[in-house]
């Protein structure tokens, strides 16, 4: 066993972290940091975190970065997660988008799924957008005119999201029968999502602290349980960046547990069936 992460070494790993994925761990997290690199660092060949941290400074290997990268990052997902934005998705968004689409308002619909983990939350944006147009009649206005970007720091997950296959709790946590049973198909141990359904996502890596944004304007966007774990700066940083992407009218949704508390310069919160969001002003 390792000895405990003296202090010194925990603050160098920690504000290393803070800069390189925007994570900010407090000193109570020490015994989880050093329980998820102790494999790294005898892999490293480095003696002590001290000792990894000043290697991966002088070599920046991409390998240790990343592979330090994937150890402190959460991939807790399911699908259809909070209900709520579903609601609000098929009630008040999709008939003004449609209509739009219709009329020739507009030719594309774009969504963005930052920090998408395994796809749960884009896929289920598209079986939702799929299942609504079948329901309503509305598949003229063409399944593929919503484009989803999906986008993770961990390439990890993202090739394991491109997969579509899901294990039995995998696909059990928030999907209702008539999801699974009409875009699924049972391989033994293992669902496989439907091939029409994995189409309309585009995956794609990136850190939501990097300067480099997806260039297109979005509609919406998910940024749901994800800058719970950002320091303050880091936090704002984002917030501002996803701002910048959102088309004046856009909708950002984040995780119903999470507060949103300076969004009035740039946003309305509005509120449906128990569920909330936030729409960019038209002009501030």
């Amino acid at each position: 066993m390792y000895d405990g992460t003296a202090s010194k070494e925990f603050a160098m790993l920690q504000k290393f972290i803070e800069e390189k994925c925007g994570i900010e761990l407090g000193e109570e997290k020490a015994y989880l940091l050093e329980s998820k690199l102790a494999r790294l660092l005898a892999e490293s060949g480095a003696s002590s975190f001290e000792e990894l941290y000043l290697k991966i400074c002088s070599t920046k290997d991409p390998y240790l970065i990343d592979s330090i990268i994937e150890a402190v990052t959460i991939n807790e997902t399911f699908w259809f997660r909070d209900k709520t934005p579903w609601y609000i998705i098929e009630d008040i968004l999709l008939p003004v988008l449609i209509a739009e689409l219709r009329n020739g308002k507009r030719d594309k619909v774009r969504i963005w799924s930052a920090a998408c983990s395994y796809g749960q939350e884009p896929y289920s944006a598209a079986m939702c957008i799929d299942s609504y147009l079948n329901r309503m009649g509305a598949m003229d206005a063409g399944p593929e005119a919503f484009e989803i970007l999906a986008t993770d720091i961990s390439s990890d997950v993202l090739q394991m999201a491109e997969m579509g296959n899901y294990d039995n709790i995998s696909i059990s946590r928030g999907l209702d029968e008539d999801y699974k049973s009409g875009y699924f198909k049972n391989k033994g141990r293992i669902w496989r999502l439907d091939e029409e359904i994995k189409k309309r996502i585009r995956f794609q890596q990136l850190n939501l602290i990097d300067s480099y944004f997806p260039y297109e304007q979005y509609d919406i966007v998910f940024c749901r349980y994800v800058l719970i774990y950002f320091s303050e700066k880091y936090k704002k940083k984002v917030i501002d960046s996803i701002t910048a992407s959102l088309k004046p009218g856009g909708v950002l949704f984040i995780g119903s547990s999470e507060l949103f508390e300076d969004y009035s310069r740039y946003y309305t919160m509005e509120q449906y069936r128990n569920g909330i969001y936030y729409k960019k002003k038209e002009c501030w």
